[in-house]
């Protein structure tokens, strides 16, 4: 195509805005009379995203929430078909929220637009059922890990591994020194990072534990200081459980500026999920921490095909570092695991080294390496 396309997008909440931000900006430079709308928001905006509705409608999680908003979803579902069928852009992106985007790719998709999914969803941990779906939705996928497309293709799924747009965006060697003067932190003060999700209903479940765990942490050691970012639109559920939680502690809590935070820090305990790939590539020893609602666990309990949830796990296929899901994930064990990084500074090394790899792995160009795919699918290839 030489002309420059029109397409339409959805990404649902702060990760998805994130890549979906980096890959407008290679679409741009190689299109760059690129247009572009649907569902997102500020990094998409910020590369001249018109945003029909703003990404935070599709901030939920497990099937309690989903069951809470299922009516609006539905209509703004509904609502955003309707309109891209009557623009007819050239290619629709659907950046995760695989259970929004999927029936709305699959309807685009009958409808004559062209259809690409940008993260592969987890068939290869706990979801195998969502092939099916996969193969209805999408022309092809794009895929942040190795080996994701072959598994894809034994279905007959079109897939490119395109590597992982933060491992571009993130330096191998992070700024520590510079990002602790930016935030204000003492040069030689050791540092941890509390990321409770960008979720609200995360960060419901998980700021506490985090909050507490960051209490028993300063205990055992005084001079700890602790830095929370939180995501946009969180405050007002943050603020309270701080002031419940946070009594004395050498807290800093901080709009955004999660990698700001997280290249400052010298670990880090945070919510399971795409923050766990980039304390990975910031080099950061963490715990992973997750607690959900009690049916949203039941529904998903021993469905799981592998031992691991945190990314940096699954890509190591070992436990490089602890997890600490539901029942587990106690102020007490939080901190217990936290404490145990700052105590062996061999292990925390070791760890490091295993992170510079998975960067390497994921550091792809992934801007252009999608941008090649999505030329492909819009050639007809």
């Amino acid at each position: 195509m030489t002309t420059a396309p029109r397409i339409g997008m959805v990404a649902g909440e702060a990760s998805g805005d994130l890549l979906a931000g980096l890959l407008l900006q290679g679409l741009k430079a190689r299109w760059p009379g690129l247009t572009a709308a649907g569902i997102g928001g500020p990094k998409m905006a910020a590369q001249g995203f018109e945003a029909w509705w703003p990404h935070h409608k599709l901030s939920i999680f497990g099937y309690v929430d989903a069951l809470l908003n299922i009516r609006e979803l539905l209509s703004i579902r509904k609502q955003l078909g309707m309109r891209l069928l009557a623009e007819k852009p050239a290619v629709f992106i659907g950046i995760d929220a695989p259970d929004f985007n999927f029936g709305l790719e699959t309807r685009l998709r009958e409808g004559g637009v062209k259809t690409v999914h940008f993260v592969c969803p987890s068939i290869w941990a706990w979801r195998a059922e969502r092939v099916e779906k996969i193969k209805r939705a999408a022309d092809h996928v794009l895929c942040l890990f190795p080996f994701e497309p072959e598994l894809l293709q034994k279905h007959g799924i079109g897939a490119t591994y395109v590597g992982h747009p933060l491992a571009d965006a993130i330096p191998l060697e992070p700024p520590q020194a510079a990002c602790r003067q930016l935030l204000n932190l003492p040069a030689d003060a050791t540092v941890v990072a509390l990321l409770p999700g960008s979720r609200r209903s995360e960060v419901r479940y998980i700021a506490e534990p985090l909050l507490k765990a960051a209490q028993i942490m300063q205990a055992a050691k005084p001079g700890l200081q602790f830095v929370m970012p939180v995501a946009p639109g969180l405050r007002s559920l943050i603020d309270p459980l701080v002031q419940r939680h946070a009594q004395g502690l050498n807290l800093s809590v901080l709009d955004g500026r999660s990698h700001e935070a997280l290249a400052a820090c010298d670990i880090t305990l945070l919510a399971s999920g795409t923050a766990s790939l980039e304390a990975a590539l910031f080099k950061r020893p963490m715990v992973i921490a997750y607690r959900m609602h009690a049916f949203n666990w039941w529904r998903i309990k021993g469905r799981n095909y592998q031992p691991w949830y945190g990314l940096p796990n699954v890509l190591g296929r070992e436990f490089l570092v602890p997890e600490l899901i539901q029942e587990e994930c106690t102020p007490e064990n939080l901190a217990r695991e936290g404490l145990a990084w700052l105590d062996d500074t061999a292990r925390a090394e070791r760890v490091r080294q295993r992170f510079t790899e998975q960067h390497q792995l994921l550091r792809r160009n992934t801007a252009q390496v999608a941008a090649d795919a999505i030329s492909q699918v819009l050639a007809g290839a």
